[in-house]
């Protein structure tokens, strides 16, 4: 029987074998792809080489992808744990041609894989084709000899054109193909019909490889031009392919699911190794995990909302089984998915305690209010006879956090229990105002795109930047006016300018794109920022102030020097910073997100806990300390193992391809890095911190500054050190003790003033009480108090309600023209007389509101005549209120 890992390693090797580039699983968070919330498919990593914008320096290659599909369009959370098949974290083992081999070649070697290295049975092997794919289907009949019987011809069943399984596109326009897919039979015991067939839902027959022959350029108006370079797009699903070499029918049968459970059913005290909420755990440790090693903690919005969501999915299926432990559960499951993961992705093991740590916090977090959250639910079917609105989801989410997927799992659980029609409607519509900023976070559709006939054809931007400046000659390839192509501009025009070459730095890795000009004779195009196209091209953004602007034409181009060199400077120390904060937190810290501005410098990195000031203190220490040492700043170029080994440290979210730029200051940091830097740690010359807090669960936030806006911060915050010196009559040096002295005297005045205000109240009290009136046996006292504030003011209520013990109490304080109000009813006044109504009748009378208990109410309003009046009716109010009660 082939274990995961030994399939994992013969598709790696049968496909080396035939030709193929090995090439490393892309992580989970696509580089410099925001059109995407996940890596949800082998082909994304490769998406701009089938668009034809990046051209790689192979023509086969063979990968395994992780991936996950747990958000956004590509979403299978829901059934993860209920179906044999579904899960959120998944790998794809995938073979592609760019270019080089088609279908023939591609057929042969995945019948030769299945059928002769893993000798699967021939006559268990069914395949489908789209319907008028002769090609495919000859050879799959003629070359490779299956019967016609076992060959499903697939229609455009959609109601389009196209619009078929077996046609695969990756968008609307763009690349696209007929695709062939192998599907295993299970056998007759199992229910289900072949695909195409009205049964094909059940789980007879089971897609195991799916082959995508890019042979298409779909165009707006819906036809087909051919691709000059036809491509090859595989992709098998390593979990089900283990299933049928293991010989079970479920994923969650085979070993590593086997040795997860396992672990999971002993944490749980769990003995029935079907139980779905085991599956669920099983699955969401490898999803989370994975995250949390590509980059990824839990927050409230974007892939980290994500994450918490499968966090707590998998929490809450922990309470389920065994209830919460006060240390946490989840987060013990990280150790043994090392056990059987690391071997093909070390990176997990790396950080592994990085990993426990993020996932422990957020079930810890959690566990306080689940349970509260879990009671409510209980109360809401109890009381609706097992029926949930979407009220009840908004409040169960906004006050519990539990999340409307999760509560939607519970009620599918509950016999007779059921989401009304329109909850998850009334929900969204609910949660509208607090997901504003998740949804603008969310928003994975706003990159900056070139239409894919255009990247095709262009060359990558030359990038002179790092050396120079300035530079004349450049040709203009492509103006984009309002995103579309066209060949002129005027002036007042506002575009994107793309070159052939260019010293303007593309907008990357957190620092900003260039400013600056393009200029020839009579014409001048201001560049206000530059944005880098499918990773290869620079886009210069600005507005055309004179002249007329062409493709072809030549210019010039001006970068901003000022503003290119702080931008320098905060970028170099933002490597610094990171060297130093992993020197003094730990090697867990790892950036999370930078900007990188002329003005200042701005680092996100991976920490879960406060930093202490001596902490900062020492960061900041260190980083000048660098500074000083004036250090040379080196570049290297080398491939992207030679540089791991060299050292270099890789940044999250940024994608590198075989060939890298290596930059290194002295021995106190070496990075994978393609922005412009200092030429020496000297020239940055000061570090100085703004501050530092927490921006989401396990990651910190340092806002910084350098050079001469350092200087001028220091020189700000000694003029205000001198001002204070000025006001507390002191040299700078004996600042701190004078204010404390200060403090320490303006404490003791307040104690004293207290001390004052409570006699008087006390005072003002006695004198109050003398004057009440008597309404049958009930002593009512309304009184206007000048100069108290409120604390004094409810202590002379509780002191008139102790004094009088059947009493009815209002007092108003006025301060600046408004008027606090306090009221109180003890003793036999009270169910006859109740506060909050009282008062709202006097607070209305004033312009105000009021309200409270029965016993105590407070509330304001306007000084003034209309005071002094509703102060005088109080009694009248009262004896109608006790009448009323007839006691």
């Amino acid at each position: 029987m082939k274990t995961t890992s030994e399939i994992r390693s013969d598709f790696i090797e049968f496909f080396r074998s035939k030709g193929h580039t090995v090439v490393p699983s892309a992580p989970l968070v696509p580089a410099n792809d925001p059109t995407l919330l996940f890596t949800n498919s082998g082909m994304v990593q490769f998406k701009n080489v089938f668009l034809g914008s990046e051209k790689p320096a192979y023509a086969r290659a063979v990968d395994v992808q992780r991936c996950l599909r747990a958000g956004g369009k590509h979403n299978d959370l829901d059934q993860v744990g209920y179906t044999a098949r579904h899960h959120t974290f998944f790998e794809m083992l995938g073979n592609w041609s760019f270019g080089d081999y088609f279908k023939k070649d591609a057929i042969l070697w995945a019948w030769e894989l299945l059928t002769q290295v893993w000798k699967l049975s021939p006559e268990r092997l069914l395949v489908t084709v789209y319907h008028t794919d002769d090609e495919a289907f000859d050879i799959w009949h003629r070359v490779i000899g299956l019967p016609t019987e076992r060959i499903v011809r697939i229609g455009d069943n959609k109601g389009a054109p196209y619009a078929s399984d077996n046609f695969w596109q990756m968008a609307d326009t763009g690349p696209c193909g007929p695709c062939t897919e192998i599907f295993y039979d299970h056998g007759e015991d199992v229910p289900g019909g072949p695909p195409g067939s009205p049964d094909e839902d059940g789980d007879r027959y089971i897609e195991i490889w799916n082959n995508v022959f890019m042979q298409f350029d779909r165009q707006p108006d819906g036809s087909l031009a051919p691709l000059p370079a036809p491509c090859v797009d595989t992709g098998m699903g390593l979990e089900r392919m283990a299933a049928v070499l293991q010989h079970v029918h479920s994923n969650y049968e085979i070993d590593i699911f086997r040795h997860l459970i396992g672990v999971a059913a002993k944490l749980t005290h769990r003995s029935d190794l079907d139980n779905k909420s085991l599956r669920v755990i099983s699955d969401h440790i490898r999803a989370c995990s994975f995250l949390v090693t590509d980059g990824v903690l839990p927050s409230n919005e974007g892939r980290g909302y994500v994450l918490r969501r499968i966090i707590r999915r998998a929490i809450r299926h922990i309470w389920k089984l065994d209830g919460l432990s006060p240390d946490g559960t989840f987060w013990k499951m990280v150790a043994p998915l090392v056990e059987v993961m690391s071997d093909a992705y070390p990176e997990l093991a790396a950080k592994r305690e990085l990993v426990e740590r993020a996932l422990k916090a957020e079930e810890v977090a959690f566990a306080q209010t689940l349970e509260a959250g879990m009671q409510r639910l209980d109360g809401y079917l109890s009381r609706h006879h097992g029926r949930i609105d979407g009220e009840q989801l908004f409040q169960l989410h906004d006050t519990y956090g539990c999340p409307p997927d999760l509560i939607a799992d519970i009620v599918r659980e509950r016999e007779g229990a059921q989401l009304e029609p329109s909850a998850m409607e009334d929900y969204e519509r609910l949660m509208a105002g607090q997901r504003d900023r998740a949804r603008a976070a969310g928003k994975f559709g706003n990159a900056t795109t070139l239409p894919a006939e255009l990247a095709a054809q262009l060359p990558p931007t030359g990038f002179l930047g790092y050396d120079a400046l300035f530079a004349d000659g450049l040709e203009v390839l492509v103006i984009l006016r309002d995103g579309r192509p066209v060949n002129a501009i005027e002036a007042g025009d506002e575009a994107v300018v793309i070159l052939d070459r260019t010293p303007f730095y593309a907008e990357s890795g957190g620092q900003v794109g260039d400013a600056g000009a393009l200029d020839a004779q009579g014409l001048r195009f201001t560049v206000r920022d530059t944005l880098k196209f499918a990773g290869q091209f620079h886009g210069h953004v600005g507005v055309l102030q004179a002249g007329r602007l062409s493709r072809g034409d030549r210019l010039a181009g001006s970068v901003d020097a000022e503003r290119r060199a702080a931008t320098v400077l905060n970028h170099s120390a933002t490597h610094l910073l990171h060297a130093a904060l992993r020197r003094v937190l730990g090697e867990h810290v790892t950036q999370k997100g930078s900007l990188v501005a002329p003005d200042r410098l701005r680092f996100d990195f991976a920490h879960f806990q406060a930093i202490t000031p001596a902490e900062l203190a020492e960061i900041e220490r260190q980083v000048n300390a660098e500074i000083r040492s004036n250090h040379s700043v080196d570049t290297h170029h080398m491939d992207m193992q030679e540089a791991l080994d060299f050292g270099a440290l890789a940044l999250f979210g940024e994608k590198y391809g075989d060939r890298v730029r290596v930059l290194r200051m002295g021995e106190a940091s070496t990075e994978l890095c393609g922005g412009t830097h200092v030429s020496r740690t000297g020239d940055i010359g000061l570090f100085k911190m703004l501050s530092e807090g927490g921006v989401s669960a396990g990651v910190r936030r340092i806002e910084a500054v350098t050079g001469q806006v350092a200087l001028d911060y220091v020189a700000g915050e000694l003029q205000r050190l001198d001002e204070a010196a000025r006001l507390v009559g002191s040299p700078r040096s004996e600042v701190a003790d004078k204010l404390r002295a200060v403090l320490d005297k303006q404490r003791r005045l307040e104690r004293e003033l207290e001390s004052f205000k409570a006699k008087a109240a006390s005072g003002a009290a006695s004198d109050l009480a003398s004057g009440a009136v008597d309404v049958d046996g009930i002593r009512v006292v309304a009184a206007r108090l000048e100069g108290i504030d409120a604390k004094s003011l409810r202590d002379a209520v509780d002191r008139l309600k102790q004094q009088l013990v059947d009493a009815v109490v209002v007092l108003a304080g006025v301060h600046d023209g408004k008027a606090s109000l306090i009221a109180g009813v003890s003793g036999a006044a009270l169910g006859r007389v109740k506060a909050g109504d009282l008062l709202a009748e006097v607070a209305r009378q004033i312009g105000g509101k009021a309200g409270g208990r029965p016993d105590m109410a407070q509330g304001g309003g306007d000084d003034g005549p209309a005071l002094q009046s509703a102060l005088a009716g109080v009694v009248d109010v009262v004896r109608e209120r006790i009448a009323a009660a007839g006691v």
